[in-house]
């Protein structure tokens, strides 16, 4: 009875061993990127705070994480990034387009209408963000796009 217990113990870590180390190939000579020293959150990653480094054979990288240079050069850490380890691509953000406190100009476009008006962030945003206003001469508080000119485009788009 435990024999076969054991038995069948056995045979289902070799099947879970070889569904593993089918779904998961060695990707010897595959990059990624790491910090060469450590970057805060808020800063923006130049490309020489970073340097790309060969995995050992056997090794893989973990999901979501930031294969080459490209995909983190310009863009804001959101939590400190240590020298020597992977980084995590949801420890990045776009930089902001748009700063809270910023004026900026909130427009409305319904067919040939276009309304215009000065407001002031109440939330930093990128372009694509959904961010709060603050309409400067009325009070009243809008919700719009950012718009990679800088504008926000309140109503629907």
């Amino acid at each position: 009875m435990m024999a076969r217990a054991m038995h069948n113990l056995v045979i289902a870590a070799t099947v879970g061993l070889a569904v593993l180390a089918g779904a998961a190939p060695a990707l010897s000579g595959q990059t990624v990127a790491i910090a060469n020293r450590v970057i805060y959150p808020g800063e923006p990653i130049p490309a020489n705070a970073l340097k790309e480094v060969m995995l050992r054979e056997g090794k893989v990288p973990p999901a979501a994480v930031a294969l080459a240079i490209g995909d983190i050069e310009g863009k804001v850490a959101r939590r400190t990034l240590l020298p020597g380890r992977y980084i995590p691509l949801a420890s990045l953000r776009d930089a902001w387009l748009v700063e809270q406190g910023a004026t900026v100009q909130a427009v409305f476009v319904a067919g040939p209408l276009t309304i215009t008006a000065s407001a002031v962030s109440l939330q930093p945003g990128s372009p694509g963000d959904l961010i709060r206003v603050r309409n400067v001469d009325s009070g009243k508080v809008l919700s719009g796009t950012v718009l990679t000119n800088g504008t926000i485009q309140v109503g629907d788009l």
